[in-house]
């Protein structure tokens, strides 16, 4: 067999006994996901572990004393709140929040498309950081992780931005983008750090969190 492809079988191999070992390690316990994000919910079922869907509404608000990755992490603790009176023993409730940073501040979901032209005009030929703070709750216990990915843009044109506006409607998005997009194929010219962080969710930190809270 060719050395690459005994390697690539190995790897393969290698991955599906991990997900096995997880996935048997929760199958005591009962997974809510509070997110709506596609994205997210793609991620939990490439992890092949069972979830269920579970959303509440909650107003998106943070103090104005925060910053940085102390914003993402408060909200993804607020979004817990509506949940935990409901929560049972073998419950492990999901939630979490991303944030763009740039300039000092934090930059959500465009409200509309002068916002999002705006919001991807000082992207351009710029590096920002993406935050993506998950947290953790059982009955008996809370955690909450963040991750930073650094991303630099080349220089976008107002053509390009028009055009990804009007044509991937970016509002559900904080940032006014998702690097998995056109403009992130085109525009994206490096990252440092996890990629699926950007795309929403720090996956490698979700597979050990959830692994360790198995183990308890």
């Amino acid at each position: 067999m060719d050395y690459a492809i005994r390697n690539a079988f190995f790897t393969f191999i290698q991955v599906c006994y991990t997900q096995l070992m997880l996935k048997e390690k929760l199958k005591h316990h009962h997974i809510i996901l509070a997110s709506q994000s596609p994205r997210r919910q793609a991620f939990f079922k490439d992890l092949d572990v069972a979830f269920e869907i579970r959303l509440k509404p909650v107003e998106e608000e943070y103090p104005a004393r925060l910053t940085h990755f102390e914003i993402s992490n408060y909200l993804a603790q607020l979004k817990a709140l509506p949940f935990k009176n409901e929560l049972q023993p073998n419950d492990i409730l999901i939630t979490s929040d991303t944030i763009v940073w740039h300039q000092d501040k934090a930059l959500g979901k465009p409200r509309n498309e002068d916002e999002a032209f705006s919001i991807l005009k000082s992207l351009s030929n710029a590096t920002h950081e993406v935050i993506t703070s998950v947290c953790f709750t059982t009955p008996q216990y809370e955690k909450t992780l963040h991750d930073i990915t650094k991303v630099t843009f080349k220089r976008l044109t107002d053509e390009e931005i028009e055009y990804y506006i009007s044509t991937c409607e970016p509002f559900d998005k904080a940032g006014a983008y998702g690097i998995q997009d056109w403009i992130g194929q085109i525009g994206v010219t490096k990252i440092e750090g996890s990629y699926f962080n950007v795309m929403g969710l720090p996956v490698h930190l979700v597979y050990k969190t959830l692994n360790t809270i198995a183990d308890l």
